[in-house]
């Protein structure tokens, strides 16, 4: 397994710091190089009320949760962190830290979704071994009765709970860069959520390499969910490595007026702020000009957009929607990342246009390989996901064989160096198979096999999708998020990453099913709908659909971070469980009997 040895200096405003060799280190220094500095603001309403943290109170906040912890003897423990997203909740995973306990930052359960939401909560709990729960009032209020089904936890904490006093108790704890800090538990994409282990030196590399992006005392803004690893690393870790400010908003504030969150960088002249290609698009689709006459975006010189494939027409539409607000096209930084490797693994170069190439898809389905394009022949448009962070190295290998395979060649992307995480919490048989991988013709490791497809092409990465996900008819490969992109772009009423592309076995072969969300379905012929889905798809991808399933809005199966789960939709429709408002099959259409039009 990696092992993760990293210690850094960082430069403060009186010099550079000693060593640093944990996260606690970093934040010590902090608040002691410049104690009053805002490190967080927190927009409650998503706009103007506010609350804050200094450097100087989140380290008395986070030594007196530290002491009450170890007092109650949950040293070396691991805490669940549950917390509605704000200031509460980056005190108690520091807090934990602190205290030398391995923080589990997971979702508030839902009451109204008990069912799902206490499933996977039991499950965390017990895979981590979980023995004590940091939450708040706010959240025990409506959701104790949850937690209280979950006999694993023998604490609830409060933080309204904690003496201050308590501070003046803290001793620093035994921590190393090889200590393990946190437990990022999956989302569950391709599976049941692995609790990916993510030590100190894992998270002082990748803040270093976050680092380079940014400038002295940088501004950022984040409306990410702060239990993943682009929200918690991206957004609340980075300030405390570059010494800055964080502005956060709750993503369900984003998700209810895109536009807050532009507001924001805005206001606070921010540099830097993230978010998956799906936010820029919500952004383009629904700020509008009345709205984009109030902002000022020429502060924005880093947009990441990472987590998911980006997508060349949305660039192109964000920075052409935006231009009118000083957005410049330079601002993008196309990445790739995952939590095995803490969070990021390449990215573009800053201040240049993102690198976007046309390839010949024939090419790439048939043979498995990069041939490019001139821009007017057309063909399949890929944005580089740019270079490996300094110190670490990527390869594409064929999966099965486990050689590497010359540039241009599609194969699994595999990563080493001092970001790739631990392994998996308890899971050692996984851990070996996914972080020890080696080289058969060479020797060469370990490597963390990521389970991502993608190919190398003059030195920088282009990612096609995922190696579990890929779609195989008559010896072809389809790219699942291809053909949900032809699909959505069908009809105004298909919603936007509303669909999942798999493939169903048939008669011996493997067959294309599309299914996809439809808003307002009382208002479209869904029939002509399925026809034109699947004529579309047909001119396009030349692969005739064996079925078309157009279901109710926001019943698509997803990830906490918003994640299609395409194995699991494909569980559904074998079983018959989607929330099908109608349904073509190449041998006959098939409506619900039970749909009903609405409005």
């Amino acid at each position: 397994m990696a092992t993760s040895s990293w210690h850094v200096t960082v430069a403060g405003r009186r010099g550079r710091s000693p060593e640093l060799r944990n996260l606690v280190d970093l934040l010590r220094f902090r608040a002691a190089d410049q104690p009053e500095r805002i490190a967080y603001t927190f927009l409650l309403d998503g706009e103007a009320e506010e609350a804050q943290l200094s450097y100087a109170e989140l380290d008395r906040r986070a030594r007196t949760l530290a002491a009450e912890l170890v007092r109650r003897g949950y040293a070396g423990e691991r805490a669940l962190v549950v917390f509605e997203p704000g200031l509460d909740y980056i005190t108690a995973f520091l807090g934990s830290l602190y205290a030398g306990v391995v923080a589990v930052p997971v979702y508030p359960p839902d009451p109204l979704r008990a069912g799902r939401t206490l499933a996977r909560l039991q499950s965390i709990v017990q895979d981590s071994q979980a023995r004590v729960l940091l939450s708040n009032h706010a959240v025990l209020n409506w959701a104790e009765a949850v937690f209280s089904r979950v006999p694993e936890l023998e604490t609830i904490l409060a933080l309204e709970e904690l003496e201050p006093a308590r501070a003046a108790e803290w001793e620093p704890p035994e921590v190393t860069s090889d200590s393990l800090a946190f437990l990022q538990y999956t989302s569950g994409s391709t599976g049941a959520p692995k609790g990916v282990m993510v030590s100190h030196g894992n998270l002082l590399h990748n803040l270093q390499q976050l680092h380079r992006l940014d400038g002295p005392r940088p501004v950022g803004v984040a409306w990410l969910p702060p239990y993943h690893d682009m929200g918690l690393i991206g957004g609340v870790l980075w300030p405390l490595y570059s010494g800055g400010q964080i502005v956060l908003m709750s993503p369900l504030s984003f998700a209810q007026r895109p536009v807050r969150w532009l507001q924001a960088i805005s206001r606070y002249r921010a540099q830097i702020s993230a978010s998956p290609n799906f936010g820029y698009e919500l952004c383009v689709r629904k700020v509008s000009e009345a709205e984009k006459s109030r902002l000022d975006l020429g502060s924005w010189s880093l947009a990441i957009n990472g987590a998911e494939p980006v997508r060349p027409e949305t660039l192109a539409r964000f920075a052409d929607a935006f231009a009118c607000c000083g957005f410049k096209p330079s601002a993008f930084y196309p990445s790739y990342g995952l939590a095995e490797a803490t969070l990021l693994v390449t990215g573009g170069a800053k201040h240049r246009p993102a690198v976007i190439r046309g390839f010949c898809p024939e090419r790439l389905e048939r043979d498995g390989l990069a041939v490019p394009r001139r821009p007017r022949e057309g063909g399949r448009r890929i944005v580089s996901c740019g270079w490996p962070s300094r110190d670490q190295r990527v390869v594409i290998v064929d999966p099965r064989r486990c050689i590497e395979l010359p540039q241009g060649s599609v194969g699994e992307i595999w990563v080493s160096g001092p970001s790739v995480a631990l392994g998996y919490w308890n899971r050692p048989e996984e851990s070996q198979a996914v972080f020890e991988a080696v080289l058969r013709d060479t020797g060469e490791g370990p490597f963390l096999r990521t389970g991502d497809l993608g190919f190398i092409y003059d030195g920088q990465l282009y990612v096609t999708g995922r190696l579990k996900d890929l779609i195989i008819i008559a010896g072809r490969n389809y790219y699942p998020q291809d053909i949900e992109r032809t699909v959505e772009q069908c009809h105004p009423a298909l919603k936007q990453d509303g669909g999942a592309a798999f493939a169903v076995e048939q008669d011996g072969e493997e067959r294309l099913v599309l299914v996809h969300e439809v808003q307002r379905p009382g208002k479209v012929d869904l029939p002509s709908l399925a026809a034109a889905i699947e004529q579309h798809v047909l001119a396009e991808h030349d692969v005739r659909p064996h079925a078309v399933v157009l279901i109710a809005a926001g019943t698509l199966p997803k990830t906490s971070s918003g994640k299609t789960q395409r194995a699991t939709c494909r569980a559904q429709f074998l079983a018959g469980t989607l929330s099908v408002l109608y349904e073509w099959r190449a041998n006959a259409p098939c409506p619900n009997p039970n749909h009903e039009p609405t409005e």
